[in-house]
């Protein structure tokens, strides 16, 4: 790991090719949430491939047009949700849908990370 970064709604855990990011319980992620990952994105992976990995330890909403947003970043390769709790899952497959980048949902954090490298060499 590279860097841990706490933010009001989450922390954040950089690494070379991906992060890993834990949402604070209770919180609804918006749009304006976009340019706290645009800053980290141009801090630590300007003009490189990465992979967004959230662990969904935690409850919490999504506004879909959130995937708007974050469809434009150009580096980033994919999108990877991990949880056991089938409730999230299952919202998962429907942010999926907004989302015009790769995105999987994995029980594990080592599946994610496993697919994170997949998908940047290919």
């Amino acid at each position: 790991m590279t860097d841990e970064l706490k933010f009001d709604f989450c922390k954040m855990y950089i690494y070379n090719n991906y992060m890993i990011v834990v949402i604070n319980e209770g919180v609804t992620i918006t749009p304006k949430h976009n340019q706290t990952l645009l800053n980290v994105v141009d801090t630590y992976y300007k003009n490189k491939k990465f992979v967004y990995i959230t662990h969904r330890l935690n409850s919490y909403a999504v506004d879909p047009a959130v995937y708007l947003e974050t469809s434009k970043i150009d580096n980033l390769a994919g999108f990877a949700v991990v949880s056991k709790d089938f409730k999230a899952k299952s919202n998962a497959e429907i942010e999926k849908l907004f989302l015009s980048k790769p995105f999987e949902v994995f029980n594990t954090i080592e599946e994610a990370i496993y697919w994170s490298d997949l998908i940047l060499k290919a």
